[in-house]
């Protein structure tokens, strides 16, 4: 099964007022396991990047100055992802922009859905963890995923650690948890053959206290009830 995780950023939170596609990435996986190959490029969005947006990825519009246009890689990111599953977090805005960005090029390119289909992992982990956060920052703690290096969002490096909690979430973990615990239960049930065959091999010797360690326990006891930590000489007072 060929899998693409996929992020974007872009210049505002909105399709709808204007917004454009600044950067796209994506990682391939063939059978839940990475490959070396992806996808990535940063676009010239033609208009200005948002301050809010700029706070989240840092993407300057001075740095987006000489980069190319949606148009000129548009072919090349069709070829990337036709055919595969798309596992992309918040699928519905990364969706609606790539689907923007096809429309204005006016090569006659269909919708995303033509192409793939999406799992959002969004929607997923809402499933699976009701009521908590479930944010990629938030997902990437509850998994155990190392983002220490994210100071600032961006395409392909959130498409790794997506990549990573999604394994997770679908049970990449789980597996080798499951083997553990087979392993686990059969070293406990190989001790316990182990203890029941020296049971059955070597006849225990009982030794039974004499008279006088017998009463020396017994004033032991005695000595208990005294301080009222005692429980073994009267049972109807507990004591």
């Amino acid at each position: 099964m060929r899998q693409i995780v996929l992020d974007t950023e872009t210049t505002g939170l909105r399709v709808e007022d204007g917004h454009r596609l600044i950067e796209i990435g994506c990682i391939e996986m063939i059978n839940r396991r990475l490959t070396q190959r992806h996808f990535h490029f940063y676009v010239n969005p033609e208009r200005e990047v948002e301050a809010g947006a700029l706070a989240v990825h840092g993407i300057t519009n001075h740095f987006l100055q000489d980069k190319p246009l949606f148009n000129t890689i548009a072919r090349d990111f069709i070829d990337f992802i036709d055919g595969a599953e798309l596992i992309i977090h918040n699928a519905p805005f990364d969706v609606s922009f790539l689907n923007h960005e096809l429309m204005l090029t006016r090569q006659g390119y269909k919708s995303i859905s033509d192409y793939c289909s999406v799992v959002d992992t969004l929607k997923m982990a809402r499933q699976l963890h009701v009521g908590q956060r479930n944010s990629l920052d938030a997902l990437c703690k509850r998994y155990a995923v190392d983002n220490s290096k994210r100071d600032l969002h961006g395409a392909l490096m959130d498409a790794h650690l997506l990549a990573q909690v999604y394994l997770a979430m679908t049970g990449g973990q789980g597996d080798f948890f499951d083997a553990l615990t087979d392993k686990a239960d059969t070293v406990a049930q190989q001790a316990e053959n182990a203890v029941a065959t020296s049971l059955h091999q070597h006849k225990l010797h009982v030794i039974y206290a004499d008279e006088s360690e017998a009463a020396d326990h017994d004033r032991y006891l005695e000595a208990m009830k005294k301080k009222g930590k005692c429980i073994w000489l009267d049972k109807e007072t507990n004591c």
